[in-house]
């Protein structure tokens, strides 16, 4: 990786999809928690990863490319 090019064309695992959906639902870290039954400390590492693998900064990011994924797939169905 050269200078400021990101990760932006990795896939999310099966895990990292279910936090993304929730997250773009608005739940907040201790929620997304809760409802994959883990800690909210293993959350936030996730959504480092996340961000770093679709080469985003920040939960509103992730919440917009989550939204513009199900047009994409509701336009293609």
């Amino acid at each position: 990786m050269f200078g400021t090019e990101r990760y932006g064309t990795r896939i999310p695992s099966e895990r990292e999809s279910r936090i993304i959906e929730l997250v773009a639902e608005g739940l907040k870290n201790r929620e997304v928690a809760d409802a994959i039954g883990t800690t909210e400390h293993v959350v936030k590492n996730y959504l480092r990863v996340i961000y770093d693998k679709l080469g985003l900064w920040n939960r509103v990011e992730l919440a917009l490319w989550y939204e513009a994924r199900r047009h994409e797939q509701g336009a293609s169905a």
